[in-house]
This record gives structure tokens, C-alpha cells and sequence, in this order.
């Protein structure tokens, strides 16, 4: 099983590469994080917001395949906790597919990058800057294979 979290953006800072890495490297190499980031489509005069989140769309489409598991980041998703990623971790390792979770530019997801997924997920009710985000997933995805294995990261 791999991991891959796909995003869109600019060249994250110095502290977003440095937090994520951070949670990256607590995982056992079976769940390690594959960040792949694309770039965003750069907005020229006259582009509609629907113009750009297909373009992107496009772009991302580029790197899923209808074989991996497809979790798209949306605020509209369902809203998960700790347990449930842990749960969904859990079944992601016995199923061996491969995961691609997706992180939108700056407008969010195209609705047909929506529709494909198999699952949406809300981090929160809140709007998040998207280098947080990868942070967010990655101290997630650990904190959720901390439960799994027992291990007092995670404390209720």
C-alpha cells in the first residue's frame, strides 16, 4: 500500500516541509507519506473560478488512477475523527490498494475531482491555509497508526 497525499499549491515554506517530515518520519516505512505537489494553475484576467478548478482538475486527474482508493479534502465532506481515520487506516492496510489523498488549490476542488472520490473528508468546520493541511494529515496519519499499534501518543 502506498500513500500518496496530492496537493496544489506554490513551494511550501521552510516550516511546513520541516512539521510534516516531522510526523513522516514516525511512520513505519509501510505508511510513509509520498507528498507529491503540483502546481497551482496561475490565475490570469479573466479566468472563472469554474476555469481554474478545471484546469486543476485536469492537472490532478494526471496522477489518479480509478485502482487507488481516491480521498478528496473538502469542507463540505464528512467530518472524521481520530478514531475513524485510525479505522480507516486499518482497513486501508488490510485492503494493500493504494491511497491518493487530494488537497485542492486555493478555490478547493473541481466537482468532478469530487465525484470520483470514493470518499470525502472535512478536517474541521474551519478553513485551513493549504500547508497546514499537509501538516494536519500527516500528524493524522500518525496519530491514527498510534492507536493502531497501541502506542500513548494518543491519549482520550
Amino acid at each position: 500500500m502506498k500513500i500518496t497525499l496530492l496537493s496544489l499549491g506554490h513551494k511550501m515554506p521552510a516550516w511546513v516541509q520541516e512539521a510534516f517530515h516531522t510526523y513522516n518520519n514516525r511512520l513505519p516505512n509501510h505508511l510513509k507519506i509520498q507528498p507529491l505537489e503540483l502546481a497551482a494553475v496561475s490565475r490570469q484576467k479573466g479566468m472563472s473560478v469554474a476555469q481554474i478548478k478545471a484546469q486543476e482538475a485536469a492537472l490532478l486527474n494526471k496522477h489518479l488512477s480509478p485502482d487507488q482508493i481516491q480521498v478528496a479534502l473538502d469542507e463540505g465532506g464528512k467530518a472524521v475523527t481520530t478514531q475513524a481515520v485510525a479505522q480507516q487506516l486499518d482497513q486501508w492496510q488490510m485492503s494493500g490498494q493504494d491511497v491518493s489523498i487530494i488537497i485542492g488549490g486555493a478555490d478547493g476542488l473541481d466537482s468532478s475531482i469530487l465525484q470520483q472520490a470514493q470518499q470525502r473528508w472535512s478536517l474541521s468546520r474551519l478553513t485551513f491555509p493549504h500547508q497546514l493541511v499537509k501538516v494536519i494529515v500527516a500528524e493524522q496519519l500518525y496519530r491514527a497508526h498510534s492507536l493502531l499499534s497501541n502506542h500513548p501518543y494518543h491519549r482520550e
